[in-house]
């Protein structure tokens, strides 16, 4: 009975065995000879990614469009499906995912990941973006399920492309032209992004994280918004957290400085100086030369005087000093004054560009000009 009993054991052991090996999957390539490909870009801070499979063309030039892939919506014998698209390259559903709302051709799209298909039309292609990315192909294609639906004009090329392919074209800051390309015919579709609102809402929720925990993180958020001037008023609540003492940037010079930005541009001028005040004592050289340089080239000579002059005794006969202090005294038309101080600039430079640089300023200088 032992006996019985250990080989029923094995054999069990046996099958199940046997039975992961039958459903173990191999690594091996993809059926047909297609490629499997993804390609992705930022548009703004949206992450777009597609994946997809690369048929190639395989001497059927003349024979792709409107053949091999056939006009409209088929029955392609199997599957559910009587009327599906092309599944827009081969093998897997091609998916498109989008890490932020999007506009497609004009159109909203929420974030997320979408399967992507096309009907094909000579005149007039449809693109559809379904909540399905599961599927094999096109053959379980349910209209019920299209988030999506867009027209666009496919485009003739007297350049052959042989595997199929994805590209990003015609980048801009807020938009790109996403371009499939196969044989001689692109079929392209604009992805437009809010790139102020996504930024803005991104950094609403990381400050929420361990990012908000530093001075830096706020200062960054509000710094955008005051260089974009848009938020402000929600700008000046990060500024004030970034100069706050418990996350650290209570003697940060950026701090301040992007507070005291933030509520001039709100017309605070009076506490946008005050703020700039409770900055400067912590400034470092550099920071203090461009905030003075800043000034000057706003007409501001006597406030930028002050500034170059508190740089200058904080840091005195140094190269970048002694540069501000020439631009000082120009701001406020003392050129006789100033060029003394570009010549002690001019033999401290560290390389041939500041060299250059400072022999212009001795030049305008010498001829009774302002330098800023």
């Amino acid at each position: 009975m032992k006996k019985v009993m250990a080989a029923c054991i094995t054999m069990a052991i046996f099958q199940f065995v046997f039975i992961g090996l039958v459903q173990a999957q191999l690594t091996s390539l993809p059926n047909g000879g297609n490629k499997r490909a993804s390609v992705a870009e930022q548009i703004g801070i949206t992450e777009v990614t597609i994946n997809y499979s690369r048929p190639h063309v395989k001497n059927r030039e003349g024979h792709i469009w409107g053949e091999l892939i056939p006009v409209g919506y088929v029955d392609q014998g199997f599957g559910p499906s009587k009327a599906a698209p092309w599944r827009a390259g081969a093998n897997e559903n091609t998916t498109i995912e989008f890490s932020t709302n999007v506009k497609i051709e004009g159109q909203s799209l929420a974030a997320g990941k979408y399967g992507f298909f096309v009907a094909y039309d000579p005149n007039e292609c449809t693109l559809l973006f379904s909540k399905n990315t599961s599927s094999w192909g096109s053959f379980y294609y349910n209209p019920a399920e299209d988030a999506l639906r867009v027209k666009v004009k496919p485009i003739q090329t007297d350049k052959s492309v042989e595997w199929l392919k994805y590209e990003f074209a015609d980048q801009t800051p807020t938009s790109a032209t996403v371009q499939l390309q196969w044989e001689k015919l692109i079929i392209p579709f604009k992805i437009d992004v809010d790139v102020i609102n996504t930024q803005l809402e991104s950094y609403r929720n990381e400050l929420r994280s361990s990012k908000g925990f530093t001075w830096e993180s706020w200062n960054e958020a509000a710094l955008y918004c005051a260089q974009n001037k848009t938020n402000l008023d929600e700008a000046l609540l990060w500024a004030d957290n970034a100069t706050n003492v418990d996350f650290g940037g209570s003697q940060s010079f950026q701090a301040w400085s992007t507070k005291a930005m933030i509520l001039d541009s709100l017309g605070r001028s009076a506490e946008a100086t005050a703020a700039m005040k409770k900055g400067l004592p912590f400034g470092d050289v550099n920071e203090l030369y461009f905030y003075a340089r800043t000034l000057a080239a706003n007409k501001k000579g006597k406030e930028a005087f002050e500034i170059f002059k508190m740089d200058y005794d904080k840091h005195p006969d140094v190269f970048l000093t002694n540069a501000g202090m020439a631009r000082a005294y120009s701001a406020i038309g003392d050129y006789k004054k100033a060029l003394p101080f570009a010549q002690k600039a001019r033999a401290q430079a560290p390389d041939q560009p500041n060299k250059d640089r400072l022999d212009k300023i001795i030049k305008t200088l010498q001829d009774g000009k302002d330098v800023n």
